[in-house]
């Protein structure tokens, strides 16, 4: 079955203070770069008076795009042990930024990679995850003679209908698992006789 795990809802975790620095990671459910710069920007400007907001992301059904930052602390100290986590809970379509207000005494690099690593990670445990089925949308367009073999075909299968259309023909909007999509399309075009109209939008990134 295609699934991804991801960030079920945004959530906010505080950890304790390290040497009086504070640290505060933010969680967000994203599903591309757009909606990771309106996220960060919003956490930016909530967070305006902090020290630092670094963060870490990883997009796509694959896990295959990522981006971290350190915002100014010493170089791999905050931004890639934030992913370590995110990676560490195998998550993808996840931001994670960890704001720190200064404390005023330096905890030096390793002290920073576990102060952000730690409140990421404490974060994630305490955060609800979820499980996302991937899911590929189809519309199919046909005749109202064909309606009851259609549907008989419907019946048997797995799927979501989106929305449905009856003007001078009948147009079906449905999602449908997309390990099983093809075969769906295959089994509606040969229970109509080739005389159904069908087409399965692209892959999601």
């Amino acid at each position: 079955m295609a699934t991804f795990r991801t960030v079920g809802t945004e959530f906010r975790h505080e950890s304790d203070k390290v040497k009086g620095s504070r640290f505060l990671a933010t969680l967000v459910p994203v599903d591309s770069e757009a909606a990771v710069e309106a996220a960060l920007k919003r956490v930016r400007a909530e967070f305006a008076n902090a020290t630092h907001n670094c963060w870490a992301w990883r997009l796509g059904r694959d896990a295959e795009r990522f981006r971290y930052s350190d915002d100014g602390e010493p170089s791999g100290s905050a931004g890639r042990p934030i992913l370590q986590q995110i990676d560490g809970q195998d998550l993808t379509n996840t931001l994670v930024v960890v704001t720190r207000f200064y404390g005023g005494t330096k905890l030096g690099v390793g002290g920073l990679v576990r102060a952000y690593g730690g409140c990421a990670g404490e974060a994630l445990d305490r955060a609800e995850l979820t499980t996302v089925r991937i899911l590929r949308r189809i519309e199919i367009r046909f005749a109202y003679e064909l309606s009851n073999a259609v549907q008989a075909v419907l019946a048997a299968a797995d799927h979501e209908l989106v929305d449905s259309d009856y003007g001078a023909e009948v147009v079906m909007r449905l999602d449908a698992p997309e390990e099983s999509a093809d075969a769906l399309v295959t089994e509606l075009r040969e229970r109509t006789a080739g005389r159904i109209e069908a087409t399965i939008e692209p892959a999601p990134e």
